[in-house]
């Protein structure tokens, strides 16, 4: 019976349901969702991610679309301070899914933590796309790319993918845990990632080069597939997804080889390594050779 009476109004609900889903990018919602696991625990990490990645995207990849479209130098200047100024405005976040699973196996966050920077990165580089391609129409300005790669050259798209998301992560790890630049370490070191990504685009142009998950997959979504669709073919993932995560796993296991001060995934201990004594043996080392002199 109370189906009866409700049955009327069903058709009603769809329609408005319909109206304000078409708002929403694909996979938005689903993304939104997946911050509030755990009660929310990692909600600020999704949203700094959500928040960083469209200011990663806006900042980068105007330049030389909105701006130095005939001068190469202004067009990589722009992008250098892009990386800068999202990296600062953005709290420094992971921005790049193959970065969150190489922090993850070094014990950096957990895999629920993992799990929500990506979800939280996703749903920026979704709703990001669209946002700027809406920018460029108002604005008369050049529409933004994205990285693609042909079918037929998917082996060679999947090791540039590999080899340089495997040196992003370890200009990553050098620029941020091993040198200090001192009072101005932080403009340096930005600056610095700034131009090594740069040279890692220059020289890894294959599959467009992303380096990054999210930014193929969110571009496809909206400049590469038909009515906000995810790709069908697998291979898409393959180049994107599996090739730069396991570079990110693979660059943390040969970190925890070189430093030895974590555990691959905060469980496992590497049968070698580490190849850089330990601080605290460092300095009983001295010791003992100062002992000797004596």
């Amino acid at each position: 019976m109370i189906a009866d009476i409700l049955k009327p109004f069903v058709p009603t609900l769809k329609t408005a349901v319909d109206d304000v889903t078409a708002f929403f990018p694909t996979g938005l919602i689903l993304s939104v969702a997946a911050g509030c696991v755990e009660h929310q625990k990692y909600w600020s990490a999704y949203v700094r991610e959500f928040i960083g990645t469209i200011l990663m995207v806006g900042f980068t990849f105007s330049a030389g679309k909105w701006f130095g479209q005939d001068d190469i130098t202004i067009a990589w200047s722009g992008h250098a301070v892009g990386v800068v100024l999202a990296d600062y405005i953005g709290d420094g976040q992971h921005v790049n899914p193959a970065v969150t699973v190489s922090m993850w196996s070094l014990n950096k966050c957990s895999y629920t933590e993992a799990f929500v920077r990506i979800a939280g990165q996703m749903g920026g580089g979704l709703v990001s796309f669209p946002l700027f391609q809406f920018a460029s129409e108002q604005l008369n300005l050049t529409p933004f790319g994205g990285p693609e790669f042909s079918h037929e050259n998917n082996v060679d798209a999947f090791l540039s993918e590999f080899f340089a998301s495997f040196l992003l992560m370890w200009v990553i790890y050098i620029l941020n845990w091993e040198f200090h630049f001192g009072k101005f370490n932080y403009i340096i070191k930005q600056t610095l990632t700034a131009v090594a990504i740069r040279a890692l685009i220059e020289f890894f142009p294959t599959a467009g080069p992303a380096m990054n998950p999210m930014l193929a997959t969110a571009w496809y979504v909206f400049g590469v597939g038909t009515n906000g669709e995810y790709p069908a073919d697998t291979t898409h993932y393959f180049v994107y997804w599996f090739g730069p995560c396991v570079a990110g796993i693979a660059a943390g296991i040969t970190y925890i080889v070189l430093d030895g001060n974590d555990k691959l995934f905060g469980a496992y201990s590497l049968p070698i390594g580490p190849l850089r004594p330990k601080k605290v043996e460092a300095k009983k080392e001295k010791k003992v050779k100062k002992n000797k002199k004596e």
